[in-house]
């Protein structure tokens, strides 16, 4: 019989969902630490150019959501949507910024990531299928109005991230690390702690079966 899913300690998920974005940052801010991985794929005057912060973070950042990825699935027994969706995101755009030498792509990612979250879950919605609970694993257990519509705000969330990260990237680029690392988490936290009031008034009661969609 195949296992069964499960989900990991909330400390480890923290850890998998902050570790490669902490990394990113750290090699941004120190390449030359990371000068034996980043010399393996980039020539050594681009990783002593006043741009090899970004190139370094951005190796960093793929080997990091990769292990993530795969402790993920070494812990939950299966794949996770939302690393998964991510990581081949991350290492699509990385793969063409370091092979074009391109900081742009890497700028690019987290728009066209929050536009196929967001796309995912208004998509779902239009063909009356919430897939909130299975894009970010979310434990909370909720009927099924209380997840269609935090399923709705989520997907309008996604879209307004992706345009504020063209805004930062093309007007404001020498600030867009510190928006990828601070600002991005920021926002996340305020969302997620606006949500809660309805988060509250749709769970289910204890008794109830009204919880999260079934297939």
């Amino acid at each position: 019989m195949p296992e069964s899913p499960r989900q990991p300690h909330p400390l480890l998920k923290i850890v998998l969902e902050i570790g490669p974005l902490a990394l990113f940052l750290f090699a941004n801010g120190k390449p030359k630490l990371f000068a034996p991985i980043s010399g393996l794929v980039l020539p050594a005057d681009l990783i002593n150019s006043e741009k090899g912060g970004i190139f370094t973070a951005t190796i960093m950042l793929m080997i990091g959501v990769l292990a993530a990825l795969l402790v993920s699935r070494i812990v939950m027994r299966r794949w996770p949507v939302m690393p998964l969706v991510t990581a081949v995101v991350v290492v699509i755009f990385g793969s063409m910024t370091l092979y074009f030498q391109d900081q742009r792509f890497i700028m690019m990612k987290p728009t066209f990531l929050y536009v196929i979250f967001g796309g995912i879950l208004l998509g779902g919605l239009a063909f009356n299928r919430p897939l909130l609970p299975y894009v970010l694993d979310s434990a909370f257990n909720l009927t099924e109005l209380g997840w269609r519509k935090l399923t709705l705000r989520w997907g309008i969330f996604f879209f307004a991230l992706a345009g504020l990260n063209e805004v930062v990237r093309l007007y404001y680029p020498d600030y867009w690390v510190s928006f990828k690392a601070y600002g991005i988490m920021i926002l996340t936290f305020l969302f997620v702690m606006t949500q809660m009031p309805l988060v509250l008034r749709h769970e289910p009661e204890k008794d109830s079966a009204d919880s999260a969609p079934t297939n």
